[in-house]
């Protein structure tokens, strides 16, 4: 702790003595014909020697703007940008006084609609209809940062030590290049591997389903999209990155990256190797593919590194390809290989909690498991006419796997007594292959927001298992018989899902749209079990176990028609959509020679609506209410039973009730551009009529018998927000937030036939703060804690309540030139440790390198838990049970790794010392 308090005060230190005295600027940002004022129009000072932009706002919704500046004894520039307007530019000799430049006018730009395109600076920050435009070259990083980094210097941005970015309070889901993906929508690759020095543009819109994109309709998400922009003069050329890299303890890893782009054509390789626990291609600039290389947030109540249950060996290849193939036609296409290998050895100790006495149960396991994956994915869109495109996205995925596993089991009653032992072992292989298309089509009509959509889309899965299953299960109570298995068992899965969405949406007003259509969806799937036990005569599995052999098949049909209807003026936006689903559910059973038919009709009515208020340019609010409906499955409607656990047998509820929930959430965000700093809050509820829960009942040997009943009354609520603001001075930028999440629910469930009621409380506070002194220093502390408490009513125990503690310190030096020292440093506390384990530990990871010819060359050496502290340990405590359960986690090992890098961009010239400028800072202010 007393490391932190240090960083602190030194951080508070550097801000004051390098305070200055500040100027305000302010005026107001008027039309020159209209006298309207101008929302929304970026004013900012830049260099007249380089053209360095230094202080930036935006004006609010009267055109007013202020600009608390330090002092500049050169000459600068004050310019404002705005959209279809001529740049306005004014030089100032020195700011040294606070100054009122009030009415100041701009000129519409009569040439720009003419079709003359005028050149002129981009402005750091422009905001187009419904997106936010950041100007890269605006924002400096230090050079061979990647995309992520960048990210991190533009205002309302956060990253999180979990990768997750929101802009303004809204997350982030879908990350464009160019307009089309970069091998998946998550970002992940093109945050970490596409260098920051290419990028032009980055904008934030709110996320859009393909069809609410092709037919131009609002957004009705709550996340954000961010698409970026390669800079021209850089998107033809290549760069790639090489690295390999061996430890000890035969640590290793590898891994290549090569992009080539030219121009619409973009084609990205990739592949890696390792043994660390890295399962992807997100690699960190500072500690690459190491497994934890920057600490994570574990879950709550969990002690946890972030690593995963048990030691990974991970073999990666993928390619991404992206072209025009003819006007108006695109295409983007990706294929990823991957073949891992986990192994893991687990204990655990659960207390399970019941009305007539606790009993425990004690496991020991080792299990090995191999998965290998073929994906490729399709997507290309054909502009026919100029009111009509189509989408087709088609998606093929080809997995095979195989485990071994190993495990033993004791169960003993409060008293210690044996109730219950069983020893298994089994062998598995599955092959499963999925094919998956949607085909989007959109016609726009001469009448403005008139359009026809149709989306159709199928999926279709065949699955495949056999399993060799030996095992041993001992009863102690009640005279039971043992159960003994040496058997086979061969399971065939088929299941198909088709569905067709048709829309026609016709404007009333300018105001008022109605949307009215129907959607159709078939589904079929086929279980097929058979199980055959070991017969010694003829040394083969060929005698059939009825008891464990099952033919079950589904089948789904369901018409929904539905209406809808959207309001918009000015600020205000509502959104109304209702459906009702008619549905014919059939299921069909053969079970020991018995023909079990269930058939159900439902009429399931769905409605959603949605208000969007925008007070002012920054800040929203949303109000959302959802009332939805969804049908139990086949296994837990149909009255067959399901043996596959010695200890365990199921058995479905014909009668069962659908699930019916309400939701409700209200979001509100502000971001202040003129102060750098914004704030979230929102609340959330749901409330269930029915759900659908599993019920236990134990025998004297604790031998469960399960099926499923409707509970109606639960609830679960959750408010919470977060702050963030930036300051930057001279080299100095200082980021900081705080944010909290809390909870509150109740739920009902029943053990050995007694209903139980749970009430939870969770809170979970989080504080943070990032350091940069310019490119040589970077601090980032943060502090989290976790605060759980349940209390039950009709039940053996009161309730329990646990306390985790989470303390992260990131340093990264750049000092001396060319080398980089990077530390990460985390301590975790949970008071909910068990007796005899420890309640925290530290992770420390820490890495040093060496860049040499022109940098294109790295020597690091990395070691990953420094302390030899690191643990997969964790306790679960619910209404049921207490679990206590431990896992093979990665332990210390050092590492030495050489990454080589390369890059050719026609017409790019060798950057400048002192920073990542880039060339292209021109724009052409007409651009929509």
């Amino acid at each position: 702790m007393s490391k932190l308090y240090f960083c602190l005060l030194f951080l508070i230190f550097c801000f004051s003595v390098n305070a200055q005295e500040e100027y305000v600027v302010k005026g107001t940002v008027l039309d020159v014909n209209t006298q309207i004022p101008l929302e929304a129009a970026t004013v900012y000072f830049s260099n007249v020697k380089d053209s360095t932009v230094l202080e930036y706002t935006t004006t609010d919704k009267n055109g007013l703007f202020k600009i608390s500046s330090k002092k500049y004894e050169k000459p600068i520039f004050l310019k404002i940008s705005y959209i279809g307007y001529q740049t306005y530019v004014e030089e100032q000799k020195e700011i040294s006084e606070n100054k009122d430049f009030g009415k100041l006018y701009l000129l519409e730009n009569v040439n720009a609609l003419a079709g003359v395109t005028i050149k002129s600076e981009a402005p750091p920050i422009r905001v187009k209809k419904d997106t936010l435009e950041f100007h890269a070259g605006s924002f400096k990083v230090r050079p061979d940062s990647n995309v992520e980094t960048l990210l991190k210097q533009l205002p309302g941005f956060e990253v999180d030590s979990d990768g997750k970015i929101t802009v303004n309070g809204k997350e982030v889901t879908q990350f464009l290049v160019n307009g089309k993906t970069f091998f998946d929508r998550d970002g992940a690759m093109a945050l970490k591997n596409l260098p920051a020095e290419i990028i032009n543009k980055i904008q934030v819109s709110d996320f859009k389903t393909k069809k609410e994109e092709l037919s131009k309709q609002e957004s009705t998400s709550d996340y954000s999209t961010i698409n970026l922009t390669i800079d021209e003069k850089k998107n033809k050329g290549f760069f790639g990155k090489f690295l390999g890299g061996f430890g000890t303890d035969e640590r290793y890893e590898s891994s290549m990256v090569m992009n080539f782009f030219n121009n619409k054509q973009k084609i990205s390789v990739l592949a890696s190797s390792n043994n660390i626990n890295s399962s992807g291609f997100s690699m960190d600039e500072v500690f690459d593919s190491m497994g934890g290389g920057r600490n994570t947030r574990g879950s709550s109540g969990s002690t946890v590194s972030g690593s995963g249950k048990g030691i990974t060996q991970s073999n990666l290849a993928g390619f991404n390809y992206t072209d025009e193939w003819m006007k108006d036609f695109d295409a983007t296409a990706s294929y990823n290989f991957s073949n891992t290998n986990t192994e893991n050895a687990s204990k655990s100790k659960q207390t399970n909690l019941l009305p007539t006495g606790n009993f425990s149960t004690e496991s020991e396991s080792k299990s090995r498991d191999e998965n290998t994956g073929n994906k490729a994915n399709l997507e290309v869109e054909y502009k026919i006419n100029p009111t009509t495109r189509i989408s087709v996205t088609p998606k093929l995925n080809l997995s095979n796997s195989n485990s071994n596993s190993s495990a033993e089991n004791f169960s003993r009653d409060g008293d210690d007594a044996l109730l219950n032992e069983s020893i298994s072992k089994s062998y598995r292989e599955n092959k499963s292959t999925n094919f998956g298309n949607t085909i989007n089509f959109n016609k726009a009509f001469q009448k403005k927001s008139r359009n026809l959509s149709f989306v159709f889309t199928n999926n279709n899965t065949r699955s495949g298992s056999d399993v060799l299953t030996e095992s041993k299960t001992i009863f102690h109570q009640d005279g039971q018989s043992d159960d003994v298995r040496n058997q086979m068992s061969n399971n065939e899965n088929t299941n198909d899902s088709y569905s067709a969405d048709i829309e026609y949406t016709e404007p009333i007003t300018d105001s008022i749209r109605i949307r009215f259509g129907a959607d159709f969806d078939w589904t079929n799937g086929m279980k097929d079990l058979k199980t055959f036990d070991f017969d010694a005569d003829s040394q083969s599995y060929s005698v059939l176990n009825e008891s464990l052999t099952n033919f079950i098949t589904s089948r789904q049909n369901s018409v929904s028609p539905k209406v809808g209807i959207t309001f918009e003026k000015n600020k205000f936006t509502f959104n109304l959509n209702s459906s009702t689903s008619i549905i014919d559910f059939d299921n069909h059973s053969l079970y020991l020679n018995k023909v079990i038919d269930l058939n159900k009709k439902y009429v399931l009515p769905y409605g959603r609506a949605q208000i969007r208020y925008k007070l002012d340019r920054s800040k929203f609010i949303t109000l959302r209410y959802d009332y939805s409906n969804s049908l139990p499955s086949s296994s837990q409607l149909l009255a067959v039973e399901n043996l596959a656990n010695p200890l365990n047998t199921i058995i479905g509820n014909p009668n069962l009730n659908p699930n019916e929930k309400h939701s409700a959430n209200v979001n509100f965000r502000n971001f202040d551009f003129r102060t750098r700093s914004g704030y979230t809050l929102f609340v959330k509820g749901d409330y269930n009529n029915s759900e659908v829960i599993s019920i236990s009942v134990y025998d004297a040997s604790r031998k469960r018998t399960t099926t499923y009943e409707n509970i109606s009354g639960t609830y679960a609520t959750a408010i919470g927000g977060n702050w963030n603001q930036s300051i930057k001075r001279e080299a100095h930028t200082l980021r900081y937030g705080i944010g909290l999440n809390s909870s509150y629910s109740f739920d009902k469930g029943f053990t050995n036939g007694v209903l139980y009621s749970a009430k939870s409380l969770g809170i979970t506070p989080r504080v943070y703060l990032n350091y940069d002194y310019g490119e040589v220093l970077t601090i980032a502390p943060s502090y989290g804690l976790s605060y759980n408490e349940s209390k039950y009513s009709n039940y053996v125990t009161s309730g329990s309540a646990n306390v985790v503690h989470r303390i992260n310190l990131q340093t990264t030096s750049y000092w001396p030139k060319n080398w980089v020292f990077g530390n990460d440093f985390g301590y975790t506390y949970n008071s909910r440790i068990a007796s005899g384990f420890k309640k925290d530990f530290y992770l420390w990871n820490t890495s040093l390198s060496y860049g040499f010819f022109d940098k294109n060359m790295i020597a690091k050496v990395k070691v990953y838990d420094v302390l030899n502290q690191n643990q997969n340990f964790s306790r679960t405590i619910s209404a049921t049970a207490i679990r206590d359960e431990e896992n093979t986690i990665l332990k210390r090992y050092a590492m030495f790794s050489l990454t080589y890098k390369i890059q050719d961009f026609s017409g790019m010239k060798k950057l400048p010392k002192g920073g990542n400028r880039r060339e292209g800072s021109r724009d052409a202010m007409g651009e929509n």
